[in-house]
């Protein structure tokens, strides 16, 4: 897949998890080593479409909707637990039959493959991770109860009475409307579903895949994991970056990050802010591809 086409977002497959949740995982094609993408609360592996676009001269892209996003099921109980996110990884690793890849991970994402690596040391080559929400305590003010980004959440509008109609509506707006054209198209055609016949009357024809109160839900429970304790553990080589306009997890965060994990890099991508990956898909794909190559360039690594 050369770089700059744009792969087809259709699911590969679907893993069955013990739960009974079916979780989606998609082959987004390139040369070279395996290299598993997964997204952002709120999001969908489609989203980072354009971001394999870009790296499929360098690595055979995979990706995974993580559990209550994209199309992936969800609980009926609602626990959306961080390391059911991890166990989900592993598993879609197991099911293509992927031999240690290495792996790419924006927000939750990125924390929930270092959950991955945590629960299964070995499971991947090394990890490059866009500000993960890996926070550690001294970030989390005394008597912590409420994350804000869980109230936004709560009051996010789900429906639109049109994918165009969605897609205005975000380019009008930060942080959609920062995003990479493709990247915000893919959100609005791969985030959203149908709404049903029998529950259109408002008007309203498509609905947020991720519902408002799954991602308030997967938002507190980032204040809850437990991957920035056990980062120690964690040997494989690790590259933590962040934009250097961003408004959530900067150097201090990341540098605290990497204080104890024994192979860590951390870079400082001009510009962007925390959806980098999803603002410039080509300027975060350089760094993958350098981060990545220098690890497996380092003896031992």
């Amino acid at each position: 897949m050369p770089a700059g086409s744009p792969p087809d977002v259709e699911p590969l497959c679907f893993v069955s998890r013990e739960d009974g949740i079916d979780i989606a995982a998609y082959d987004f094609g390139g040369a070279g080593p395996d290299l598993v993408l997964v997204h952002a609360t709120g999001f969908c592996a489609g989203v980072l479409a354009p971001l394999a676009s870009e790296l499929g001269n360098s690595f055979r892209c995979w990706a995974i909707d993580l559990r209550a996003h994209g199309r992936s099921g969800r609980r009926a109980d609602g626990d959306l637990a961080w390391s059911y996110f991890a166990d989900d990884i592993l598993a879609v690793c197991d099911a293509l039959e992927l031999d240690r890849p290495a792996a790419f991970g924006h927000s939750c994402g990125g924390a929930s493959l270092l959950l991955a690596e945590q629960a299964r040391p070995g499971s991947f080559t090394s990890l490059y991770t866009f500000e993960p929400v890996v926070v550690p305590e001294w970030v989390l003010p005394p008597g912590f109860t409420e994350v804000p980004l869980a109230i936004g959440a709560r009051r996010r509008r789900e429906t639109f009475p049109s994918r165009d109609d969605a897609f205005v509506n975000f380019a009008s707006k930060p942080p959609f409307g920062d995003l990479d054209p493709d990247a915000l198209r893919r959100y609005v055609d791969d985030g959203f579903a149908l709404v049903p016949d029998d529950e259109g009357g408002d008007g309203a024809t498509i609905r947020l895949r991720c519902l408002r109160l799954d991602e308030a839900e997967v938002y507190v429970e980032g204040t809850r994991h437990t991957a920035f304790a056990h980062l120690g553990e964690v040997q494989i080589p690790v590259t933590l970056a962040f934009g250097s306009s961003t408004d959530a997890f900067g150097r201090p965060i990341m540098e605290a990050d990497a204080a104890p994990l024994p192979d860590a890099h951390v870079v400082e991508l001009a510009g962007l802010g925390h959806f980098g990956p999803l603002q410039r898909p080509s300027q975060v794909a350089a760094s993958v591809i350098d981060a990545l190559g220098r690890q497996e360039a380092t003896p031992g690594s």
